[in-house]
């Protein structure tokens, strides 16, 4: 059955609208949605999409969406079901950052703030308990975790060596046929190298205009976040660490604790995860120049992450029965994947730290660096809260919008205290 394109623009604009949870919640909406309620896509169709998903860098959700779209539209349909999937998450955002920037620095949002970091730890938990149980099937890949968190927590290697070392690593180490006996037929090439240039154009095309504008700020925003795009592998947990890196410890356009808030105020937005790009773009044009800039900044960040998604998208779907007969790239995505588990396992150690304790300085031995907490700055209250989430999320099963809605209360409530 193929749908009008109302029928897309109105099953997708309510996906958009719904996807709150994280990848994991909205890719369940969607089956529901594409698979379950409507004949749409078959149950073998949605799941090979999904795989090929994990393949790509980028917020593996809406890269599904952005597919569903295309095979039920052609691009026209990639297009509105991928926009429709980031633009509800978008506008958000973009209300937030005003709201952070006139109110943030008050007592008593303060306060509430603390709920929602405290929180934050206890998400980005689940959200490694989970991948690990999916991506740890075997001795090798818990090194390969292993190894990942030590080579960014210790060492402070990037993000982006390390997971080339693990994809290489599972590209040469795969033992079985390497590819099965029977290939489909691959698209014509000339075709693909049109479509791939057209997007190429589209997408870095503006971000060169920023250079010969003498924009600098924004310049650097967008070409970061379009790195940033090229090794979202594993979703935007596995990338904020590189970003935090990058936006506090290099340029230094926000601190600390407004990467962990922006992370917080994410997690409570439908929409990818890795709109926090947005945030993080859209409070440093605020700082650095007020409003105006604030709205150009979040609009460079948008186009630099997620144009690519339909880039990856439009390019390698018409090869995905060719990538399902080799395996090969399958184990070199596994490897992938082992090694995100030990930097998402970097990144709940990094805002554990810099959520319980007022004080972290960093000690150095040699090549290897390491945060050392001063235990005498220990937040009693982030303590007490981040346990609370944990109770709540762990124990009692809490979604996560209701977790960060009662913790952050119960923050507000000791500021009372």
């Amino acid at each position: 059955m193929t749908p009008t394109r109302s029928e897309l623009v109105r099953v997708f604009g309510r996906i958009g609208l719904l996807s709150f949870g994280g990848p994991a919640a909205q890719i369940s909406l969607m089956h529901q949605e594409l698979v379950e309620k409507r004949p749409w896509l078959d149950e073998q169709t949605y799941l090979r999409a999904l795989s090929l998903c994990m393949l790509l860098p980028g917020p593996e959700a809406m890269q599904l969406a952005t597919y569903a779209g295309w095979r039920l539209r052609g691009v026209t349909g990639g297009l509105i079901a991928g926009a429709l999937f980031v633009l509800p998450g978008a506008f958000i955002i973009a209300a937030l950052v005003g709201l952070y920037a006139a109110f943030g620095n008050l007592p008593l949002v303060q306060a509430g703030f603390l709920g929602v970091k405290a929180t934050v730890i206890v998400i980005v938990l689940q959200a490694l308990r989970n991948l690990s149980r999916k991506a740890l099937t075997d001795t090798q890949h818990k090194a390969i975790a292993g190894l990942g968190f030590l080579a960014i927590f210790a060492l402070n290697l990037p993000f982006p060596l390390i997971i080339m070392v693990a994809a290489i690593w599972g590209f040469v180490t795969f033992q079985g046929q390497p590819q099965t006996s029977d290939i489909p037929q691959a698209p014509k090439v000339t075709g693909m190298i049109r479509m791939g240039a057209l997007w190429l154009m589209l997408w870095l095309g503006p971000l060169l205009a920023l250079n010969l504008s003498g924009q600098k700020l924004l310049s650097d925003l967008g070409w970061f976040f379009a790195r940033l795009a090229v090794v979202t592998f594993g979703g935007a947990y596995a990338v904020l660490a590189y970003m935090t890196q990058t936006v506090v410890d290099k340029h230094q356009w926000i601190s600390t604790d407004q990467m962990i808030d922006a992370l917080g105020l994410a997690e409570t937005t439908p929409g990818p995860l890795i709109l926090v790009t947005q945030f993080v773009a859209m409070l440093t044009g605020q700082i650095s120049g007020g409003a105006t800039l604030a709205i150009a900044a979040g609009m460079v960040a948008i186009w630099a992450t997620f144009v690519p998604c339909f880039l990856w998208i439009f390019l390698a779907a018409p090869y995905l029965d060719q990538l399902a007969a080799r395996p090969r790239l399958s184990a070199a995505l596994h490897g992938i994947t082992a090694a995100v588990v030990g930097v998402i396992l970097n990144l709940s150690v990094w805002f554990g730290l810099n959520v319980l304790f007022a004080e972290v300085p960093n000690q150095s031995w040699g090549p290897v660096t390491l945060p050392w907490p001063e235990l005498t700055s220990l937040d009693l209250r982030a303590l007490i809260l981040t346990v609370i989430a944990g109770l709540l999320i762990f124990k009692f099963k809490f979604g996560m919008a209701t977790t960060l809605t009662v913790v952050a209360a119960i923050g507000m409530g000791f500021h009372f205290l």
